[in-house]
């Protein structure tokens, strides 16, 4: 009878991974998928901009912070019923999102939306590991990816047609039919293992707490450090300070031997290979958020597209990291992979550079084809990286640390995104004033080709009835607009460099992963 439900998880593991693809997709969609919505959502929840960007950070802040600790809710209560309750708190916070009628509500039920949320990337990973039989890990893993991947690309199109067709608040309805799904594929197929034995000793409040202050600080000053100035701000500094103190007294009461029963088991970390995808799993959150961040914002104001158009052309891009993705998985699948991951990896990070190097050679006379052919450069790269890193992550680790390890994977991808955004916006400020500074300095009478613009816009505005004043004061706002617009390429030129010197400053550490042939056998776990 102790048989039964590992024969059952035999028949049902394609069942089982439909679930967990669908909850995981609903969860890092959910990211994205508000920002375009965010303005319309002001509007009716009488909220500043300011104060609407809550809705998103909110989610955020609650994610980061369940992260690392799912490996322990799997252990207390059992995998099953962890997943199940995640799905069913995500999918109750959507529509409670959907319905609510104030900021304070929304915001509420978004930081219940993200604590879901963290259990459908991590825990759902690591049951892949365990539900599949080693030699299938390839293409399964691959699968998977492919939502976590793309979703945060066609994100902000599915936003801006729900929110241009229908209203704001079908971007969380829809969570609910896909949520039920979910939840029943995984609570009716998936069973905890026959020998699972339930974590059990005193709860590790001192680390929770840390953890909370640490992480949930860290995130807040990414969030918003940009938007008060950073340092400039006392109350950043004081995070800083809190976030700073706590993660160091989180690592150290972790690995303490007087803690018995650690929240987060740090010691998975020993693990060479994990170490290292870890830190090229931040590059690539760094490249793959910031992208996403970078990209519309560049395309909107610009180039002048619309978000409709923003999305078509970032498509393709998503289309190619899917195909990409799909056949790092069959060229690792199996016992006797077809490819090296470093191979893979290497290769993914040149094409990553060159994507970085034509997005940063772009001008502002660029039109969509030019765009769209980096993106689809970027978007294969992105397959190369994603997939042979998460195999190489996963490759030498005891099936005990498979759910650890998914949590501290997800952690520092989530973690990297937050420190795009933050260092890509804040660089993009600082660069568009340098580059403003720098352009200024031409705009003198006597510089032959400033007299020829101005001369011509006074001309062409006299011919068009305005006097004389008129037509040079408004000369000189449209040469300031055009300075400004020249600034602005000029700095995002140099954001995309940016993200070419951090992957070409971490392609080292591919070296650091082993020869597939020299890893340990690991036992399956399904």
């Amino acid at each position: 009878m102790a048989a039964a439900p590992h024969l059952d998880i035999d028949r049902y593991r394609w069942l089982i991974l439909l679930g967990l693809i669908t909850a995981a997709v609903m969860e890092v969609l959910d990211t994205t998928i508000i920002n375009v919505a965010l303005p319309q959502m002001a509007g009716n929840l009488g909220a500043t901009r300011e104060e609407i960007a809550w809705v998103a950070t909110s989610y955020i802040l609650a994610n980061v912070v369940v992260l690392p600790m799912t490996a322990y809710f799997t252990a207390v209560f059992g995998r099953k019923r962890y997943l199940t309750f995640s799905i069913i708190l995500f999918v109750v916070a959507s529509f409670l999102c959907g319905t609510s009628a104030s900021l304070g509500e929304i915001v509420l039920w978004r930081l219940l939306q993200g604590a879901g949320g963290a259990a459908l990337l991590s825990t759902a990973q690591a049951t892949i590991r365990q539900v599949f039989p080693r030699e299938q890990q390839g293409l399964v893993q691959a699968v998977f990816l492919l939502g976590v991947i793309v979703a945060p690309t066609l994100g902000p199109t599915l936003g801006g047609w729900i929110t241009d067709n229908y209203t704001w608040n079908w971007c969380f309805f829809i969570n609910v039919p896909i949520g039920i799904v979910s939840a029943f594929l995984v609570s009716t197929f998936l069973h905890d293992p026959p020998a699972h034995q339930r974590r059990t000793g005193p709860v590790d409040w001192l680390g929770i707490g840390l953890l909370i202050s640490g992480v949930g600080a860290l995130q807040y000053v990414l969030e918003e450090g940009n938007r008060k100035d950073w340092f400039a701000d006392t109350f950043i500094v004081e995070l800083s300070l809190i976030s700073a103190a706590s993660l160091v007294s989180l690592v150290w009461w972790q690995l303490s031997r007087r803690n018995q029963h650690p929240v987060i088991e740090f010691r998975v970390l020993k693990n060479r290979d994990l170490s290292a995808s870890i830190f090229l799993f931040v590059v690539l959150g760094f490249g793959l958020y910031g992208g996403t961040f970078l990209f519309p914002l560049f395309t909107q104001s610009i180039l002048g597209f619309t978000p409709t158009e923003t999305g078509l052309t970032m498509m393709p891009g998503g289309l190619a990291t899917a195909a990409m993705a799909l056949v790092c998985g069959l060229l690792l699948n199996g016992r006797r992979p077809l490819a090296d991951t470093r191979v893979l990896i290497l290769l993914g990070m040149g094409l990553m550079l060159l994507a970085m190097h034509t997005l940063g050679q772009l001008t502002t006379a660029a039109g969509e084809a030019d765009a769209r052919v980096a993106l689809i450069i970027r978007g294969a790269a992105l397959g190369l990286l994603f997939v042979p890193i998460n195999n190489a992550a996963f490759g030498a680790l005891k099936p005990g640390e498979a759910q650890q390890a998914s949590g501290l994977i997800n952690l520092s991808r989530q973690l990297g995104g937050s420190f795009g955004i933050a260092v890509l916006g804040a660089f993009l400020t600082r660069h568009i004033a340098i580059h403003r500074a720098d352009l200024v300095t031409n705009l003198y009478p006597g510089n032959p080709a400033f007299d020829q613009r101005y001369q011509g816009l006074v001309a062409g505005l006299m011919s068009h009835g305005a006097s004389t004043l008129e037509a040079q004061q408004r000369a000189l706002t449209v040469i300031d607009g055009m300075v400004m617009r020249q600034s602005s390429m000029l700095a995002y030129n140099d954001a995309w460099w940016l993200i070419l010197v951090c992957f070409a400053c971490v392609a080292p550490a591919v070296f650091l992963l082993h020869k597939p042939s020299s890893r340990p056998v690991v036992a399956d776990t399904h």
